[in-house]
């Protein structure tokens, strides 16, 4: 099933670079954002004065661990322009976050961040098997969100026809997908599924679609997921990573070839992996927090960015860059119940091993006095079933996730269709309606 592979012609000479000539190219430019975060930024200025440094103590790439981190709290602090490091009217496009709570994070770009962040997802369309000509069919939601406009500019750079779709309108996304013959679909994992449920409501075998490479993001999904998603689609799926904050979808991705974790493209942004709780950078093959510093950002330079993402730094396969492997939650939405830590997506990965369950649901964290409840949502594949059916697949799900993850809950399947689906952007996959 596997298309596109790149011969090494194709690849660009960073991608099969030496560590050490990418080593020497990540502490030059580590280097000048460093400068350049300093010189014209007032809050990097004071941070790294309260913390004792200066740029000019980065003599290796180590020396970066002596750099404060940035946190989400520090965009929102200094909203909504306050770090930019140009002048405002050398800005020429800005995002947002949702703003779900409290004040959005803005983020900018000068028009050379607009080229390099083209290229980089350009390069990870290539990755994924994308080639010049292919129709590329972007349903990631337009506007403040980096998804679409970030899938769009990179689509385009790599020479490719882009189908500027956006989210929504579901049976309009099979009639142009039908219609129009696109052999690659950039979309979160979770709109997917519903483009797929689509396809199936309409009578038409998704799987005998034109489409042949799915590149999913903005949402943490499992393997199981990508299984599900190659087996009933017919296509490849491959992960591409980014954060509007570092820049937007690009900041990493799979290659085809491997389907090993997304590779970094460190040329552009350097990551580390730090311990949640005491900051302290961890070797190659831990698991902690993911961090990024921009190394050629011009408007908004992030230093030590505390993503909030779980992973570990993988040894380079495909490329001369490093992996990141499968994020497993968030330092930062970890849910706690009852003294167990919980992960969305270790349910996910139950579910999604149960046949007779659709890979749908939704975890409702409430409160029954003193003690945090947990109810699992889940969907069933096929109407009408017994009872006794549908109570001995709650039982199996309760015992599974009572083994595997150590927290007793209550399961609650519904008919096909049953969960909440959301019409553009991310699955709602908790709702929290534990007192604030």
């Amino acid at each position: 099933m596997v298309q596109g592979i790149p011969t090494p012609g194709e690849l660009e000479p960073i991608e099969r670079a030496s560590r050490d000539e990418l080593q020497a190219l990540q502490l030059e430019r580590l280097q000048w954002s460093l400068q350049h975060a300093y010189e014209n930024v007032p809050h990097y200025r004071k941070a790294f004065i309260e913390a004792g440094v200066h740029p000019a103590d980065l003599k290796t790439l180590a020396d970066l661990a002596k750099f404060p981190f940035t946190e989400k709290k520090t965009l929102r602090d200094n909203y909504p322009f306050g770090l930019f490091a140009v002048p405002r009217e050398q800005v020429v496009r800005v995002h947002a976050s949702s703003g779900t709570t409290g004040r959005p994070t803005v983020v900018g770009y000068t028009k050379r961040d607009i080229d390099t962040w083209a290229d980089v997802v350009a390069r990870s369309i290539r990755a994924a098997g994308g080639r010049p000509g292919d129709m590329v069919h972007v349903a990631y939601g337009y506007g403040l969100f980096t998804g679409g406009l970030g899938a769009h500019y990179g689509a385009e750079r790599l020479g490719c026809t882009v189908v500027p779709m956006s989210g929504g309108q579901t049976e309009k996304q099979v009639q142009l997908i039908c219609d129009f013959q696109p052999s690659i679909i950039m979309v979160t994992p979770s709109y997917m599924l519903n483009i797929v449920e689509e396809f199936k409501r309409q009578g038409i075998d998704p799987a005998q679609s034109s489409l042949k490479i799915g590149i999913f993001g903005a949402e943490p999904w499992t393997d199981a997921m990508r299984r599900t998603i190659e087996g009933e689609a017919g296509i490849d799926a491959v992960d591409i990573y980014g954060l509007s904050e570092v820049m937007g979808p690009g900041v990493a991705s799979e290659c085809i070839e491997s389907k090993d974790g997304p590779v970094i493209w460190e040329d552009h942004f350097y990551p580390e992996i730090i311990d949640p709780d005491s900051g302290e950078v961890l070797p190659d093959g831990e698991e902690g927090e993911l961090v990024f510093t921009s190394l050629t950002k011009e408007a908004l330079p992030v230093i030590r960015y505390r993503t909030r993402d779980l992973t570990r730094l993988l040894a380079p396969t495909s490329r001369s860059m490093r992996r990141m492997a499968r994020i497993t939650g968030r330092s930062d939405d970890m849910l706690i119940i009852r003294g167990v830590n919980v992960f969305p997506s270790q349910i996910e990965e139950l579910i999604l091993n149960m046949p007779a369950l659709a890979p749908q649901y939704q975890l409702l964290v409430a409160r029954d006095g003193h003690l945090d409840t947990l109810e699992v949502f889940g969907e069933l594949r096929e109407s009408g079933q017994p009872a006794a059916t549908v109570a001995a697949l709650s039982r199996e799900l309760q015992q599974c996730i009572k083994t595997h993850v150590g927290v007793t809950t209550k399961v609650s399947l519904t008919p096909p269709m049953g969960i909440e689906r959301t019409l553009t952007g991310k699955a709602r996959r908790v709702v929290d309606k534990r007192p604030k």
